[in-house]
């Protein structure tokens, strides 16, 4: 039964842009680029990896999951934000929200425990090569992948069950870009404790766990790779986990600053925009470091040019 001050809430006003009405013909274009681009170079290494023959093994899977995430996970923010660009009506509904705060910490999860399962690959690949083609088959990838994905929308529905039980008080206005948790645990005037204990709990197992796991993988694959002795053995073995460690340190280096930020300076127009940019631009970026600096994918996609 509610309380004199619960009421029941129908939609949330988004109050990110409120600030920057000036500029959000600007910021609508930008946004729209950034969006175009991140569908059609996901798209693009999903087609690659799908049609070239040569990328159809365990560590392409892995990345074409990986772009397909990266579509699904900036489609959950940039379409609303350019609408609340375009419009003087920053809102969106109550089960909107939610969804959002769903499939956002779903797809945040999920990525989260991939680049673990990447990691696990390149060890597997550079520490046990001879055992490879048997500990990462066909099966074992599927059941990795799918793992992820269960995990991550597991993840989400914990956190997201939570704190939409919540009793919200009248006071409806997100003071961030799109719907999250934080914000939204700040709007509630109920006791919110069990909500904060959860994120950081689940964001052990979640998030830190697959990071440490990261992290012992490459101790093992760097001791690995300088008993090697030739030179050029050393070079190929690195250029096959550079581009990894370079998404995983762009991906948790981004959201490490995104909650330290959120945590000292919560009410800084600093700590609104920093999760913006990790949102929209970590998809964007992983799939153009994967594209620059992969030979594999670079003559695939001059196969595909030469056969049109």
């Amino acid at each position: 039964m509610k309380t004199q001050n619960e009421t029941d809430l129908t939609e949330f006003i988004i109050l990110g842009f409120k600030r920057l009405k000036k500029v959000r013909h600007l910021l609508f274009t930008g946004f729209f680029i950034i969006y175009l681009f991140t569908m059609l170079w996901n798209a693009f290494i999903i087609t690659v990896t799908i049609v070239d023959q040569k990328l159809r093994t365990p560590m392409y899977f892995f990345l074409g999951n990986l772009s397909f995430l990266d579509i699904c996970y900036t489609s959950t923010t940039i379409p609303q934000m350019l609408a609340h660009l375009l419009s003087d009506k920053n809102t969106i509904p109550y089960m909107g929200c939610l969804l959002q705060v769903y499939f956002f910490f779903s797809f945040v999860g999920t990525e989260c425990l991939l680049l673990a399962v990447m990691a696990f690959d390149r060890y597997v690949a550079i520490c046990n090569p001879l055992r490879y083609t048997l500990i990462i088959g066909k099966v074992i990838c599927l059941q990795l992948a799918t793992a992820c994905w269960v995990g991550g929308f597991l993840n989400s529905v914990v956190h997201t069950t939570f704190a939409f039980q919540l009793p919200f008080c009248g006071d409806n206005q997100i003071d961030a870009f799109y719907c999250d948790i934080p914000p939204l645990l700040k709007l509630s005037c109920g006791d919110t404790s069990f909500n904060l204990i959860l994120l950081w709990s689940v964001g052990i197992f979640i998030a830190w766990t697959p990071f440490i796991c990261i992290l012992l993988s490459y101790i093992y694959i760097f001791s690995t790779v300088l008993k090697i002795q030739s030179s050029e053995g050393r070079q190929k073995a690195f250029s096959t986990c550079s581009l990894h460690i370079t998404v995983v340190l762009l991906y948790y280096g981004s959201s490490l600053f995104t909650y330290l930020i959120s945590n000292f300076s919560p009410t800084s127009d600093n700590a609104k925009l920093i999760p913006v940019i990790y949102s929209v631009l970590t998809p964007l970026l992983n799939p153009i470091i994967y594209t620059l600096r992969n030979k594999d994918v670079k003559n695939a996609w001059k196969g595909m040019i030469s056969k049109i």
